[in-house]
């Protein structure tokens, strides 16, 4: 069964949110508190963070970036009544999977939850049967391995999300094609996705920071204006 961490200090919208996705059949646990929740987003063993912005103690964005410093597998959603498109980047930026804004939908958020433990459960590497299969991609300096779900670039290891490391899975299994954004969306969101294909872009753009000697400069992740993305060794 799959654990949810849910920090809001709104207690009636947290036991719905709790409601739905135990009905969902999720394990959930609320906090009201910053502090508190990131005490227990350390202590490890979550599939899942909901992280609502305005909180007591230390907000969501502060909450998702702390986090994001030593754990870059779990997954993370922030809820905030801030619906502005540089709120929407900031949350996405420092490292969140998804970002929702109130109001918004129970049966929305429980699918989104959903898919974001899919993505996550596939950290877990594949099955016995599955193990023996050809699963380190390499492209130039960088080496893929979809079993231990690394990336190394010159042999050292590069610290993704999960949603990072399945648009690079993307990119290595489509060398020098390129990728319309609604493709990577589908392709790493799923298809009942619901939303805006700039997520894309935001993620990209973190990921550049990682893999690319200079950002600004992209010789790996090249744009293809007015349409996607293109992996270039």
């Amino acid at each position: 069964m799959n654990k949810v961490l849910i920090v809001e200090d709104d207690e009636l919208i947290a036991e719905l949110e709790r409601d739905y996705l135990e009905a969902g059949g999720f394990e959930v646990e609320l906090i009201f508190d910053g502090n508190e929740g990131l005490n227990r987003a350390m202590a490890g063993g979550w599939d899942a963070l909901i992280l609502d912005v305005m909180l007591p103690g230390m907000n969501g964005f502060s909450l998702c970036e702390t986090i994001r410093r030593t754990d870059q597998k779990i997954g993370i959603i922030i809820l905030s009544a801030k619906g502005q498109e540089q709120d929407k980047i900031r949350g996405l930026s420092i490292g969140a999977d998804d970002y929702m804004t109130k109001p918004f939908s129970v049966s929305e958020l429980l699918a989104r939850v959903e898919a974001l433990c899919r993505r996550v459960g596939r950290s877990g590497g594949g099955s016995a049967a599955d193990e023996n299969a050809p699963t380190t991609l390499v492209s130039g300096e960088f080496v893929l391995d979809e079993n231990r779900r690394v990336l190394l670039k010159a042999g050292r290891q590069i610290e993704l999300t999960q949603v990072e490391f399945q648009i690079m899975e993307l990119f290595f299994h489509n060398p020098g094609i390129a990728l319309v954004r609604e493709k990577i969306l589908k392709g790493v969101w799923g298809e009942n996705y619901f939303g805006d294909v700039k997520i894309v872009d935001v993620n990209i753009r973190r990921l550049r920071m990682k893999v690319e000697d200079e950002p600004s400069h992209p010789t790996h992740i090249m744009t293809v204006w007015g349409y996607g993305y293109r992996w270039e060794e």
